[in-house]
């Protein structure tokens, strides 16, 4: 395993989930109580970040990297400036690194000391991805983390860890699957998941 570790990060561990989660839901009540907040438009707005902002944008910079090979150097190359390129409602911070996983190699992304994520193109990160056990486990012992979550790589393979921080956000840019030569990009867009693009899921033949 090569990994990758950053350890630049300047804000503080929000490993203890369940006090946040009071924290924000006595907020929402207090501000929703005094008439500061419309439920429903909060609703709309957390629902846009987990289905339309985030995930979405990801799919299709993804999806339009598997059908044009100049799109995906510069993807590589350079993942802010070619996701800003795709006219994303909200703009990508400036240091998002793709990584593209491929028969040799598969990444894996993980936030060790607290949860950077690009939620640009991700949205809302996952419970686990921030909790304590996926932060070290990840780095300690991926494959074992990997196979928990149905991934199981074949014996030559490696296992490559990204360590995001405040200054660089990591997305996995999966390996295109068989089945899906002369697709659109709308269309291969539906087959990529959040997952793949953390590099705890992969995309799967349709």
């Amino acid at each position: 395993m090569g990994d990758e570790h950053g350890h630049q990060h300047e804000h503080p561990d929000h490993s203890q989930l369940t006090e946040v989660q009071a924290r924000v839901r006595a907020l929402e009540t207090i501000l929703t109580e005094k008439g500061y907040v419309d439920p429903a438009a909060l609703d709309h707005i957390v629902d846009a970040f987990q289905t339309k902002i985030g995930p979405r944008n990801g799919a299709r910079l993804v999806a339009r990297a598997w059908n044009d090979t100049r799109f995906k150097a510069r993807l590589l190359a350079n993942a802010t400036d070619a996701a800003n390129s795709m006219g994303f409602s909200s703009p990508v911070g400036a240091h998002l690194i793709a990584v593209e996983n491929t028969i040799q190699t598969h990444n894996l992304v993980v936030c060790t000391l607290c949860s950077c994520y690009p939620w640009e193109v991700l949205g809302l990160p996952p419970v686990w991805y921030k909790s304590a056990p996926y932060r070290s486990r990840a780095v300690i012992e991926p494959r074992a983390v990997l196979a928990e979550f149905g991934v199981d790589l074949p014996v030559g393979t490696r296992v490559r860890v990204w360590d995001s921080t405040a200054e660089t956000r990591f997305m996995v840019v999966p390996m295109r699957p068989s089945g899906t030569q002369g697709w659109s990009e709308e269309r291969l867009a539906t087959l990529v998941t959040r997952d793949s693009m953390i590099g705890t899921g992969t995309v799967n033949p349709p």
